[in-house]
């Protein structure tokens, strides 16, 4: 591929492996369902395969391990690999034995690892003034990995599931190759043999640093097992020691426990300048948005739509609003800068929740399918319309934040710590939602989600100041090599 621009051809590098990233998810929630039933499976047994989705929320537990090793294109091209391998046993007739549920557990982890390296890898290719516009891709091409899995289902009725399962495995082959083919990832710290056995020694001689970095693993950990108010509880509990431990730690040590291949990023991260408020803005900044969502297809179901009309407006469409969406915030923000873009981007997000206000006050619930009156049609339509455009829009300022304040030099890690913050705001928020609209009516509760998106404004002065710190210190690093396809090392 010639490279016309540079920002052109990291971007298509991210619709590639973004496609990459979208595409094994869909064949777990898309494919594997339909067909284990069809085999007859139980319900109760495909409702426990989501169990096996679980490799996606504990993906922090070994990126580590791909920050200490590098390489990511190998590892996305290994793992890659291996899922095309799993697709084949399916293709040749595995059926749903116990070896079947192990193959898809490893399905999942294999899914997993890979994204951990494609968002480090990503987090590496881009300059902070591109993340915005590359989130955008991110959105639609994920998104565009899911329904081509949704596509497989659709030709399995015509090519059988052996077809489907085979033309799934050579996709995933051919994204391999395309993964060899990337730019060249930055060479990293050489690794140092023992660097373990001296961070844990470390570790040991200094546990101020140790315990809070061990409460938040802990505390990801319980969140991604769905225990979301331990893991609130433990959260908590590390960020209150970091407060009350203002302490001088011997340089040395803190070198040791900060470079760490293990704990180091949780560590660098609970030791960094402005993380405490950075946590609470990761937590909070889509909570309006995260807090309605759960309840916006009850509300579609007691204002009497069918699920085919849900279907049709508040998924599809939906979808193709929130892409839209990711587009223009990514490219709104690549022209205003991050800071600019997570205040104005996220105020949309949070207006947008008035007009499913306004639509629950105007529209009986009946609770039952019912002839539904074309303004009250109009109503809920823009409602989903602008709900979904500006949730996009939120979500590539957002995106583009998360990829800014990390550290380059562990970016799948510290990304990883990240995400899984957000998603145990997220449960917490569904959780909460529920409640809410039941004990205040989906008016009300519709109404209230709208302020929980203004706290974040509090918070705003110290995001600037580590955006700022992070633009300092990457600016103060050596140039990038140029980011020209490459061949494998």
């Amino acid at each position: 591929m010639t490279a016309t621009s540079p920002l052109r051809s990291k971007l298509f590098w991210v619709g590639v492996l973004y496609f990459a990233e979208g595409f094994p998810l869909g064949i777990f929630f898309d494919i594997f369902p339909v067909h284990f039933r069809q085999m007859g499976v139980d319900l109760r047994a495909i409702g426990v395969m989501s169990l096996l989705g679980l490799a996606w929320s504990l993906k922090f537990l070994w990126a580590p391990a791909i920050d200490h090793f590098r390489h990511h294109r190998r590892w996305m091209a290994t793992v890659d690999i291996a899922m095309a391998a799993i697709m084949g046993l399916f293709a040749l007739g595995m059926g749903a034995g116990p070896w079947a549920w192990v193959a898809i557990g490893l399905f999942t982890t294999l899914s997993a690892t890979n994204d951990i390296a494609i968002d480090g890898f990503t987090i590496e290719l881009l300059d902070r003034d591109e993340m915005g516009i590359a989130n955008g891709f991110r959105i639609g091409f994920y998104r565009a990995g899911m329904l081509a899995a949704g596509l497989l289902l659709v030709l399995s009725d015509y090519l059988g599931w052996a077809g489907a399962y085979g033309l799934a495995g050579i996709l995933l082959a051919a994204l391999a190759a395309c993964c060899l083919a990337a730019p060249r990832e930055r060479k990293g710290a050489d690794r140092k043999p023992g660097a373990v056995a001296a961070e844990f020694r470390a570790l040991a001689s200094h546990p101020g640093l140790a315990i809070p970095a061990l409460l938040l693993f802990a505390g990801l950990l319980a969140g991604a097992t769905r225990h979301a108010v331990i893991a609130a509880g433990l959260l908590a509990l590390a960020l209150a020691m970091v407060v009350a431990q203002h302490y001088r730690k011997a340089p040395v040590a803190e070198k040791v426990v900060h470079d760490g291949p293990v704990f180091g990023a949780f560590i660098s991260l609970l030791n960094r300048p402005y993380f405490l408020p950075v946590v609470a803005f990761i937590l909070i900044f889509k909570l309006a948005d995260t807090t309605i969502g759960f309840m916006i297809k009850p509300f579609w179901v007691d204002a009497g739509f069918s699920a085919s009309e849900i279907g049709l407006v508040s998924v599809n469409l939906g979808l193709f609003f929130s892409i839209l969406g990711g587009l223009v915030g990514g490219w709104f923000t690549d022209r205003v800068g991050i800071f600019h873009g997570l205040w104005i981007l996220g105020l949309a997000q949070a207006v947008s929740n008035l007009g499913y206000a306004g639509a629950a006050y105007a529209i009986p619930h009946t609770g039952a399918i019912t002839e539904v009156a074309d303004l009250h049609r109009a109503l809920i339509y823009s409602a989903s319309a602008v709900e979904s455009f500006t949730q996009g829009l939120g979500t590539g300022a957002f995106l583009a934040f998360l990829m800014a304040i990390v550290d380059k030099s562990r970016a799948a890690t510290e990304y990883a710590i990240l995400s899984s913050l957000f998603a145990l705001s997220r449960s917490i928020a569904g959780w909460a939602g529920g409640y809410g609209a039941a004990h205040l009516g989906y008016a009300d509760f519709f109404l209230l989600t709208f302020l929980f998106g203004l706290p974040a404004y509090a918070l705003l002065p110290w995001v600037k100041r580590i955006l700022d710190e992070t633009r300092a210190k990457e600016e103060a690093m050596p140039a990038d090599p140029a980011t020209t396809p490459a061949s494998a090392d």
